[in-house]
Protein backbone atom coordinates (compact mmCIF):
# COMPACT_ATOMS: atom_id res chain seq x y z
CA UNK A 1 0.00 0.00 0.00
CA UNK A 2 1.06 3.98 -0.83
CA UNK A 3 2.42 5.01 2.10
CA UNK A 4 0.25 8.24 1.99
CA UNK A 5 -2.72 6.29 1.99
CA UNK A 6 -1.75 4.02 4.49
CA UNK A 7 -1.09 7.11 6.80
CA UNK A 8 -4.62 8.81 6.11
CA UNK A 9 -5.87 4.91 6.37
CA UNK A 10 -4.42 5.23 9.90
CA UNK A 11 -5.39 8.91 11.26
CA UNK A 12 -8.21 10.32 8.79
CA UNK A 13 -12.06 8.91 9.82
CA UNK A 14 -13.73 6.69 7.17
CA UNK A 15 -16.24 8.45 6.01
CA UNK A 16 -14.81 8.02 2.31
CA UNK A 17 -13.17 5.14 0.20
CA UNK A 18 -11.38 6.65 -2.24
CA UNK A 19 -10.11 5.65 -5.61
CA UNK A 20 -6.48 4.30 -4.89
CA UNK A 21 -4.53 7.57 -5.89
CA UNK A 22 -2.97 10.48 -4.98
CA UNK A 23 -2.58 13.45 -6.23
CA UNK A 24 -0.05 16.09 -6.01
CA UNK A 25 -0.53 18.65 -8.77
CA UNK A 26 -3.59 20.61 -10.68
CA UNK A 27 -3.20 22.49 -13.94
CA UNK A 28 -6.67 22.90 -16.01
CA UNK A 29 -8.33 20.07 -16.79
CA UNK A 30 -5.32 17.33 -15.62
CA UNK A 31 -4.04 16.75 -12.13
CA UNK A 32 -1.05 14.43 -11.71
CA UNK A 33 0.09 11.76 -8.96
CA UNK A 34 2.70 10.90 -6.58
CA UNK A 35 4.06 9.18 -9.33
CA UNK A 36 3.67 11.82 -12.17
CA UNK A 37 0.86 10.61 -14.11
CA UNK A 38 -1.42 12.40 -15.68
CA UNK A 39 -4.95 11.71 -15.17
CA UNK A 40 -8.00 13.93 -17.02
CA UNK A 41 -10.25 15.14 -14.45
CA UNK A 42 -13.56 13.93 -14.69
CA UNK A 43 -14.97 14.64 -11.56
CA UNK A 44 -14.36 18.48 -10.85
CA UNK A 45 -14.45 17.77 -7.42
CA UNK A 46 -18.47 17.55 -7.33
CA UNK A 47 -18.41 20.64 -9.79
CA UNK A 48 -16.25 22.81 -7.27
CA UNK A 49 -13.58 22.79 -9.32
CA UNK A 50 -15.70 23.87 -12.81
CA UNK A 51 -13.16 26.55 -13.67
CA UNK A 52 -10.30 24.21 -13.86
CA UNK A 53 -7.61 23.90 -11.40
CA UNK A 54 -5.29 26.50 -10.75
CA UNK A 55 -6.97 28.73 -12.75
CA UNK A 56 -4.59 31.49 -13.25
CA UNK A 57 -6.38 34.45 -12.92
CA UNK A 58 -8.35 32.90 -9.95
CA UNK A 59 -4.84 31.96 -8.08
CA UNK A 60 -3.48 35.62 -8.57
CA UNK A 61 -6.34 37.01 -7.51
CA UNK A 62 -6.36 34.63 -4.30
CA UNK A 63 -2.64 35.85 -3.94
CA UNK A 64 -3.40 39.14 -4.13
CA UNK A 65 -5.56 39.54 -1.39
CA UNK A 66 -4.10 37.01 0.48
CA UNK A 67 -1.08 39.60 0.95
CA UNK A 68 -3.31 42.28 1.44
CA UNK A 69 -6.66 41.67 3.95
CA UNK A 70 -7.65 37.59 4.46
CA UNK A 71 -10.24 37.75 7.26
CA UNK A 72 -11.93 40.02 9.83
CA UNK A 73 -15.32 38.62 10.58
CA UNK A 74 -18.88 40.40 9.37
CA UNK A 75 -18.28 42.49 12.88
CA UNK A 76 -17.19 44.82 10.47
CA UNK A 77 -17.37 45.95 6.48
CA UNK A 78 -14.85 45.17 4.10
CA UNK A 79 -14.28 46.43 0.50
CA UNK A 80 -14.41 42.84 -1.07
CA UNK A 81 -18.08 42.00 -0.07
CA UNK A 82 -20.34 44.57 -1.56
CA UNK A 83 -18.31 44.07 -4.83
CA UNK A 84 -19.11 40.13 -4.85
CA UNK A 85 -22.63 40.14 -3.62
CA UNK A 86 -23.78 42.83 -6.20
CA UNK A 87 -22.28 41.18 -8.82
CA UNK A 88 -24.18 37.92 -7.69
CA UNK A 89 -27.78 39.53 -7.25
CA UNK A 90 -26.95 40.93 -10.78
CA UNK A 91 -25.98 37.64 -12.85
CA UNK A 92 -29.11 35.50 -11.21
CA UNK A 93 -31.83 38.40 -11.18
CA UNK A 94 -32.00 37.60 -6.70
CA UNK A 95 -32.30 40.98 -4.70
CA UNK A 96 -30.10 40.08 -1.65
CA UNK A 97 -28.05 37.32 -0.93
CA UNK A 98 -26.00 35.73 2.54
CA UNK A 99 -22.75 34.67 2.19
CA UNK A 100 -21.72 31.56 4.14
CA UNK A 101 -18.93 28.94 3.60
CA UNK A 102 -20.07 24.94 2.71
CA UNK A 103 -22.94 24.39 0.82
CA UNK A 104 -24.86 22.70 3.90
CA UNK A 105 -24.31 25.69 5.29
CA UNK A 106 -26.20 27.45 2.61
CA UNK A 107 -28.86 25.03 3.01
CA UNK A 108 -29.58 25.55 6.45
CA UNK A 109 -29.77 29.23 6.01
CA UNK A 110 -32.38 28.57 3.28
CA UNK A 111 -34.13 26.13 5.36
CA UNK A 112 -34.12 29.00 8.52
CA UNK A 113 -35.14 31.93 6.15
CA UNK A 114 -37.86 29.80 5.14
CA UNK A 115 -39.43 29.09 8.46
CA UNK A 116 -38.85 32.86 9.50
CA UNK A 117 -40.55 34.03 6.26
CA UNK A 118 -43.51 31.57 7.16
CA UNK A 119 -44.18 32.98 10.55
CA UNK A 120 -43.12 36.99 10.08
CA UNK A 121 -44.85 37.11 6.60
CA UNK A 122 -47.17 34.00 5.14
CA UNK A 123 -48.36 34.00 9.22
CA UNK A 124 -47.79 30.00 10.29
CA UNK A 125 -47.79 29.45 13.55
CA UNK A 126 -45.54 28.80 15.66
CA UNK A 127 -43.49 26.09 15.55
CA UNK A 128 -45.71 24.32 12.26
CA UNK A 129 -43.68 25.37 9.65
CA UNK A 130 -43.08 22.49 7.15
CA UNK A 131 -41.02 22.44 4.21
CA UNK A 132 -41.18 19.49 1.81
CA UNK A 133 -37.93 18.46 -0.20
CA UNK A 134 -38.11 15.38 -2.63
CA UNK A 135 -36.84 11.65 -2.18
CA UNK A 136 -33.53 11.08 -3.72
CA UNK A 137 -32.48 14.56 -2.55
CA UNK A 138 -29.31 15.51 -1.70
CA UNK A 139 -28.68 19.02 0.25
CA UNK A 140 -25.49 18.12 2.56
CA UNK A 141 -24.61 16.20 5.76
CA UNK A 142 -26.03 17.89 8.83
CA UNK A 143 -28.33 16.58 11.19
CA UNK A 144 -31.58 18.79 9.99
CA UNK A 145 -30.61 17.97 6.26
CA UNK A 146 -30.06 13.97 6.52
CA UNK A 147 -33.35 14.25 8.55
CA UNK A 148 -34.82 14.75 5.33
CA UNK A 149 -32.94 12.54 3.21
CA UNK A 150 -34.42 9.21 2.01
CA UNK A 151 -31.37 7.73 1.79
CA UNK A 152 -31.02 4.95 4.59
CA UNK A 153 -26.89 5.38 4.80
CA UNK A 154 -27.29 8.94 5.43
CA UNK A 155 -29.29 8.66 8.39
CA UNK A 156 -29.07 5.51 10.15
CA UNK A 157 -27.21 5.94 13.60
CA UNK A 158 -27.86 9.89 13.67
CA UNK A 159 -31.28 10.30 14.72
CA UNK A 160 -33.07 11.59 16.08
CA UNK A 161 -33.97 14.18 13.57
CA UNK A 162 -36.11 17.49 13.52
CA UNK A 163 -39.91 17.68 12.86
CA UNK A 164 -40.96 19.88 9.87
CA UNK A 165 -40.23 17.99 6.99
CA UNK A 166 -42.06 15.87 4.37
CA UNK A 167 -41.10 13.90 1.28
CA UNK A 168 -42.92 14.06 -2.13
CA UNK A 169 -41.40 12.06 -5.29
CA UNK A 170 -39.31 13.58 -7.28
CA UNK A 171 -40.47 14.79 -10.57
CA UNK A 172 -43.85 14.62 -9.71
CA UNK A 173 -45.78 17.61 -9.70
CA UNK A 174 -49.19 16.13 -8.05
CA UNK A 175 -47.45 14.73 -5.13
CA UNK A 176 -46.13 18.42 -4.42
CA UNK A 177 -49.28 20.14 -5.21
CA UNK A 178 -50.67 16.77 -2.19
CA UNK A 179 -48.63 17.60 0.18
CA UNK A 180 -48.96 21.01 0.39
CA UNK A 181 -50.99 22.25 3.74
CA UNK A 182 -51.26 26.24 4.75
CA UNK A 183 -48.27 25.71 7.34
CA UNK A 184 -46.39 25.06 4.09
CA UNK A 185 -43.33 27.11 4.40
CA UNK A 186 -41.41 26.39 1.54
CA UNK A 187 -40.44 23.46 -1.37
CA UNK A 188 -36.56 22.30 -1.49
CA UNK A 189 -35.55 20.82 -4.67
CA UNK A 190 -32.27 20.44 -7.07
CA UNK A 191 -33.13 20.85 -10.77
CA UNK A 192 -31.55 18.03 -11.35
CA UNK A 193 -30.30 15.63 -8.72
CA UNK A 194 -26.92 14.74 -8.70
CA UNK A 195 -25.90 12.89 -5.58
CA UNK A 196 -29.02 10.94 -6.23
CA UNK A 197 -27.40 9.96 -9.76
CA UNK A 198 -27.60 12.54 -12.05
CA UNK A 199 -31.68 12.06 -11.94
CA UNK A 200 -33.30 14.14 -14.72
CA UNK A 201 -36.77 15.35 -13.93
CA UNK A 202 -39.39 15.49 -16.64
CA UNK A 203 -39.46 18.50 -19.15
CA UNK A 204 -41.51 21.55 -17.44
CA UNK A 205 -41.35 19.70 -13.77
CA UNK A 206 -39.43 22.90 -12.11
CA UNK A 207 -42.21 25.18 -14.33
CA UNK A 208 -45.14 23.41 -12.97
CA UNK A 209 -43.74 23.37 -9.34
CA UNK A 210 -42.74 27.27 -9.72
CA UNK A 211 -46.40 27.55 -10.71
CA UNK A 212 -48.22 25.19 -8.17
CA UNK A 213 -45.92 27.41 -5.39
CA UNK A 214 -47.28 30.81 -6.41
CA UNK A 215 -50.87 29.62 -6.08
CA UNK A 216 -50.50 28.41 -2.24
CA UNK A 217 -48.10 31.08 -1.28
CA UNK A 218 -45.24 28.56 -1.00
CA UNK A 219 -41.58 29.37 -1.19
CA UNK A 220 -40.10 27.86 -4.14
CA UNK A 221 -36.32 27.16 -3.51
CA UNK A 222 -33.53 25.67 -5.91
CA UNK A 223 -30.25 24.19 -4.43
CA UNK A 224 -27.87 24.79 -7.23
CA UNK A 225 -25.23 24.01 -5.19
CA UNK A 226 -23.84 21.28 -8.25
CA UNK A 227 -26.09 22.66 -10.91
CA UNK A 228 -25.21 26.03 -10.53
CA UNK A 229 -22.93 28.26 -12.79
CA UNK A 230 -22.92 27.18 -15.85
CA UNK A 231 -22.78 23.39 -15.04
CA UNK A 232 -25.81 22.48 -17.16
CA UNK A 233 -25.32 24.48 -20.19
CA UNK A 234 -27.14 27.57 -18.42
CA UNK A 235 -26.04 30.02 -15.92
CA UNK A 236 -28.11 27.68 -13.85
CA UNK A 237 -30.24 24.57 -14.06
CA UNK A 238 -34.02 26.24 -13.29
CA UNK A 239 -33.33 28.93 -16.42
CA UNK A 240 -33.93 25.97 -19.26
CA UNK A 241 -37.63 25.88 -17.15
CA UNK A 242 -37.62 29.55 -17.19
CA UNK A 243 -37.76 29.61 -13.68
CA UNK A 244 -36.43 32.21 -11.42
CA UNK A 245 -36.97 30.71 -7.67
CA UNK A 246 -38.01 32.58 -4.72
CA UNK A 247 -34.59 31.16 -3.23
CA UNK A 248 -31.38 30.18 -4.72
CA UNK A 249 -28.38 28.03 -3.51
CA UNK A 250 -25.04 28.07 -4.63
CA UNK A 251 -21.14 26.92 -3.87
CA UNK A 252 -19.13 25.07 -4.75
CA UNK A 253 -17.99 26.66 -7.91
CA UNK A 254 -18.71 29.51 -6.53
CA UNK A 255 -15.25 29.37 -4.53
CA UNK A 256 -13.43 28.97 -7.76
CA UNK A 257 -12.15 25.50 -7.11
CA UNK A 258 -9.79 27.04 -4.29
CA UNK A 259 -11.79 28.23 -1.46
CA UNK A 260 -15.64 26.85 0.10
CA UNK A 261 -17.45 29.80 -0.58
CA UNK A 262 -21.32 29.27 -0.93
CA UNK A 263 -24.50 32.05 -0.82
CA UNK A 264 -28.21 31.68 -0.24
CA UNK A 265 -29.95 34.16 -2.43
CA UNK A 266 -33.77 35.52 -2.14
CA UNK A 267 -36.37 37.99 -2.89
CA UNK A 268 -35.61 40.81 -0.63
CA UNK A 269 -39.30 39.83 1.47
CA UNK A 270 -37.68 36.80 2.53
CA UNK A 271 -34.32 37.82 3.16
CA UNK A 272 -35.19 40.58 5.10
CA UNK A 273 -36.32 38.66 8.04
CA UNK A 274 -33.02 38.53 9.54
CA UNK A 275 -31.90 40.57 12.12
CA UNK A 276 -28.49 41.07 13.27
CA UNK A 277 -27.88 38.05 15.61
CA UNK A 278 -30.18 35.85 13.95
CA UNK A 279 -27.75 33.88 11.99
CA UNK A 280 -23.71 34.44 10.89
CA UNK A 281 -20.46 32.99 10.30
CA UNK A 282 -16.98 34.33 10.88
CA UNK A 283 -15.78 32.88 7.85
CA UNK A 284 -18.63 33.82 5.50
CA UNK A 285 -17.70 36.56 3.54
CA UNK A 286 -14.30 36.89 4.35
CA UNK A 287 -12.43 38.96 2.19
CA UNK A 288 -10.37 35.96 0.21
CA UNK A 289 -12.95 34.55 -0.45
CA UNK A 290 -15.50 37.48 -1.61
CA UNK A 291 -12.29 38.34 -3.99
CA UNK A 292 -12.25 35.08 -5.55
CA UNK A 293 -15.97 34.62 -5.96
CA UNK A 294 -16.24 37.67 -8.07
CA UNK A 295 -13.20 36.58 -9.88
CA UNK A 296 -15.11 33.49 -10.47
CA UNK A 297 -18.13 34.89 -11.10
CA UNK A 298 -16.71 37.22 -14.02
CA UNK A 299 -14.64 34.04 -15.52
CA UNK A 300 -17.69 32.43 -15.60
CA UNK A 301 -19.25 35.09 -17.84
CA UNK A 302 -16.95 36.43 -19.95
CA UNK A 303 -15.64 32.89 -20.62
CA UNK A 304 -19.26 31.82 -21.85
CA UNK A 305 -18.42 28.83 -19.69
CA UNK A 306 -21.94 28.06 -19.66
CA UNK A 307 -22.39 27.77 -23.24
CA UNK A 308 -19.26 25.78 -23.76
CA UNK A 309 -21.03 23.45 -21.26
CA UNK A 310 -23.84 23.28 -23.56
CA UNK A 311 -22.04 22.60 -26.68
CA UNK A 312 -19.82 20.11 -25.45
CA UNK A 313 -22.47 18.43 -23.22
CA UNK A 314 -24.06 17.73 -26.01
CA UNK A 315 -21.13 16.27 -27.57
CA UNK A 316 -20.26 14.01 -24.86
CA UNK A 317 -23.85 13.23 -24.35
CA UNK A 318 -24.26 11.48 -27.71
CA UNK A 319 -20.88 9.68 -27.81
CA UNK A 320 -21.87 8.18 -24.75
CA UNK A 321 -24.89 7.33 -25.51
CA UNK A 322 -23.44 5.32 -28.75
CA UNK A 323 -21.23 2.99 -26.75
CA UNK A 324 -22.55 -0.36 -27.26
CA UNK A 325 -21.90 -2.00 -24.59
CA UNK A 326 -25.05 -4.34 -22.32
CA UNK A 327 -23.53 -3.19 -18.73
CA UNK A 328 -24.68 0.04 -19.44
CA UNK A 329 -28.77 0.51 -18.88
CA UNK A 330 -29.07 4.58 -19.15
CA UNK A 331 -26.91 7.90 -20.00
CA UNK A 332 -28.62 10.96 -18.86
CA UNK A 333 -27.66 14.31 -18.19
CA UNK A 334 -27.93 17.98 -19.10
CA UNK A 335 -24.56 20.06 -20.12
CA UNK A 336 -21.59 18.51 -18.62
CA UNK A 337 -23.16 17.12 -16.08
CA UNK A 338 -23.51 13.34 -16.93
CA UNK A 339 -24.44 9.91 -15.13
CA UNK A 340 -23.69 6.55 -17.17
CA UNK A 341 -26.06 3.79 -15.17
CA UNK A 342 -24.60 0.58 -15.26
CA UNK A 343 -26.78 -2.79 -14.58
CA UNK A 344 -25.61 -3.61 -11.00
CA UNK A 345 -25.74 -7.40 -11.28
CA UNK A 346 -23.36 -7.25 -13.83
CA UNK A 347 -20.89 -4.83 -13.14
CA UNK A 348 -20.18 -2.34 -9.94
CA UNK A 349 -19.63 1.35 -11.30
CA UNK A 350 -16.73 1.32 -9.00
CA UNK A 351 -15.07 -1.20 -11.12
CA UNK A 352 -15.56 1.00 -13.90
CA UNK A 353 -13.90 3.98 -12.24
CA UNK A 354 -11.29 1.69 -11.05
CA UNK A 355 -10.43 0.73 -15.20
CA UNK A 356 -11.11 4.26 -16.10
CA UNK A 357 -8.51 5.47 -13.34
CA UNK A 358 -6.06 3.09 -14.89
CA UNK A 359 -6.66 4.79 -18.88
CA UNK A 360 -6.13 8.33 -16.99
CA UNK A 361 -9.50 9.10 -16.56
CA UNK A 362 -10.55 10.25 -13.02
CA UNK A 363 -13.97 9.72 -12.05
CA UNK A 364 -16.31 8.61 -9.03
CA UNK A 365 -19.25 6.17 -8.94
CA UNK A 366 -22.33 7.26 -7.09
CA UNK A 367 -24.35 4.61 -5.33
CA UNK A 368 -22.46 1.74 -6.94
CA UNK A 369 -24.72 2.28 -10.28
CA UNK A 370 -23.72 5.43 -11.77
CA UNK A 371 -20.43 6.86 -13.22
CA UNK A 372 -20.22 10.49 -13.37
CA UNK A 373 -18.65 12.73 -15.80
CA UNK A 374 -18.48 16.16 -14.65
CA UNK A 375 -15.06 17.81 -16.09
CA UNK A 376 -14.11 21.42 -15.67
CA UNK A 377 -15.91 23.47 -17.83
CA UNK A 378 -13.10 24.68 -20.08
CA UNK A 379 -12.58 20.86 -21.28
CA UNK A 380 -11.82 21.10 -25.20
CA UNK A 381 -13.01 18.86 -27.62
CA UNK A 382 -10.62 17.13 -28.65
CA UNK A 383 -9.66 16.05 -24.80
CA UNK A 384 -13.52 14.98 -24.37
CA UNK A 385 -12.72 12.52 -27.88
CA UNK A 386 -9.58 11.42 -26.01
CA UNK A 387 -11.67 10.76 -22.73
CA UNK A 388 -14.83 9.11 -25.03
CA UNK A 389 -12.16 6.91 -27.01
CA UNK A 390 -10.51 5.35 -23.25
CA UNK A 391 -14.21 4.99 -22.66
CA UNK A 392 -15.55 2.97 -25.04
CA UNK A 393 -12.20 1.01 -24.43
CA UNK A 394 -13.06 0.28 -20.61
CA UNK A 395 -16.49 -1.16 -21.34
CA UNK A 396 -15.64 -3.60 -24.10
CA UNK A 397 -12.59 -4.56 -22.38
CA UNK A 398 -14.68 -5.23 -19.26
CA UNK A 399 -17.44 -7.15 -21.25
CA UNK A 400 -15.09 -9.30 -23.33
CA UNK A 401 -12.43 -9.77 -20.12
Amino acid sequence: MNNTIAVEDRYCAHNYAPLPVVLVRGEGVFVWDDQGRRYLDMMSAYSAVSHGHCHPRLVKVMTEQAQRLAVVSRAFYSDRLAPFLQRLCEVTGQDMALPMNSGAEAVETALKAARKWAYSVKGVAADRAEIIACEGNFHGRTIAIVGMSSERQYREGFGPFPAGFKLVSYGDTAALAAAITPNTAAFLVEPIQGEGGIIMPPPGYLAECARICKKHNVLLICDEIQTGLGRTGALLACEHDGVKPDGLILGKALGGGLLPVSAFLARREVMEVFKPGDHGSPFGGNPLASAVALEAINIMVEDKLAERARRLGDHLLTQLKDIPSPMIKEVRGKGLLIGVEVHPERIKARRVCEALMEQGILSKETHETVIRFAPPLIVTEEQLDWAIARIHRVFKTLHTG
